[in-house]
């Protein structure tokens, strides 16, 4: 337990940092990222070797200078932002004359676990660290190298900075110190999960720590017999094929029977990109012939997150058929409807039940950086205290501080 009570000795420290101080360090670390892309690719292309050629989670892995450069970039964009910490949420005066204040605080200690997304090492802690809280962190084992890199680049910039390190931690590879993190109650506040639906579901069944769920994404774009062929092609196309890896590329695209002769231009694009594509049989009908990576779906390619190269089609009669199968099929993350119909979009974004709710939008935008939040710590698919892209508001809490001349209760 050395490790959580470090955190939380950290978070106590972090209380009285200044904020001018907390933006230049976030400045500092920017910097020193860009200086040591070498290490970092080194570290990643030793995770990369590792990793099975066929898996879909490279892309995911993979680090390019690009990607470090846009790392840093995130980092500065955070440091640009208004702090989230002090904020008066609401102020008011009762009739005895006692003053009520709402003020936003730090969480304190938050943990994150997450997959092969060696990125997050760095956004977590940037958004944390700018929220006044200290971070443990419990990468997957496939980035292992890469993480270990990273929270080295991050615990130097801190003590350059005169900060403590533990500030940022880095938990050990195993699931030993997974449960340990699960278990922690008395030093964590909240744990967040980013990954697939069996971590997320295994951390949600197995923590004594308050969780909030992110990241399961099984997405999905109704056409409806409004929609404008050229932009149903467009979006499915950027949707399913701009990074098939993450928690907002799309699964399933769901069509109106009446509007099924557009398939074969709604998805030629797709086949430059080799997506294999899992139709409905009056989908499949519709693509016999005109797509190339056609295959007969079965029940258990809808409702499937794919994060490849792959994505499902569905049929329906109308858009009240479409909402009742995203409704059993979606997982509460990001939806879109390609219409022209007003009281279409309407009724679908009325109805649809999740974080995000697109009309003739690619559901690709659901992204923290995209809303303008800067970087991002996960999608929430919950309704409790968070919910969609989770940046600096959502990762704090408030107290309320009151204050009198001496009132007392009778």
């Amino acid at each position: 337990m050395e490790l959580f009570e470090n955190a939380r000795r950290a978070a106590t420290a972090l209380l009285s940092l200044p904020t001018e101080k907390i933006n230049d360090t976030l400045l500092s670390l920017a910097a020193n990222i860009e200086a040591a892309t070498p290490q970092l690719l080194e570290a990643n292309a030793a995770d990369m070797a590792r990793m099975d050629a066929d898996n879909p989670k490279r892309d995911r892995l993979q680090l390019t200078p690009a990607r470090i450069a846009d790392i840093a970039a995130g980092v500065r964009a955070v440091a640009a932002l208004p702090s989230p910490i002090g904020q008066i949420i609401k102020q008011w005066t009762r009739p005895n004359g006692m003053t009520i204040t709402k003020l936003s605080v730090p969480f304190g200690v938050i943990g994150v676990i997450y997959e092969a997304r060696p990125n997050v090492t760095f956004d977590v802690f940037a958004l944390c660290f700018k929220a006044g809280s200290a971070a443990l962190l419990k990468g997957g084992h496939e980035a292992s190298d890469t993480n270990r890199a990273a929270i080295e680049v991050i615990r130097a910039t801190l003590e350059a900075a005169g900060i403590t390190p533990d500030a940022a931690i880095l938990l050990p590879d195993g699931r030993e110190s997974t449960a340990q993190l699960l278990e922690a109650r008395d030093y964590v506040d909240l744990i967040i999960p980013r990954g697939s639906r069996g971590l997320i579901d295994y951390v949600r069944d197995h923590s004594r720590v308050p969780v909030i769920e992110t990241g399961a994404g099984v997405c999905h774009t109704y056409f409806h017999n409004s929609g404008d062929i050229a932009t149903a092609r467009d979006i499915v196309c950027n949707a399913k094929t701009r990074r098939v890896s993450v928690c907002n590329a799309l699964d399933c695209l769901v069509v109106d029977r009446s509007r099924l002769s557009a398939l074969p231009a709604m998805c030629y694009e797709l086949s430059e990109h080799g997506v294999h594509i899992y139709a409905d049989e009056e989908a499949y009908e519709a693509l016999d012939g005109a797509y190339p990576y056609l295959h007969h779906a079965s029940s258990d390619d809808f409702g499937r997150e794919w994060l490849d190269y792959k994505m499902s089609i569905a049929t329906v009669a109308d858009i009240d058929e479409a909402i009742d199968f995203i409704t059993r099929n979606g997982s509460h993350h990001s939806e879109c409807i390609v219409a022209e119909n007003r009281e279409a979009i309407a009724r679908f974004q009325r109805d649809v039940d999740a974080a995000c709710v697109y009309a003739n939008v690619s559901t690709a935008f659901t992204d923290g950086g995209q809303f303008g939040f800067g970087a991002e710590i996960g999608i929430s698919t919950q309704k409790l205290h968070a919910r969609g892209p989770m940046a600096l508001p959502e990762i704090t809490t408030y107290k309320y501080l009151i204050a009198g001349s001496g009132q007392t209760r009778g």
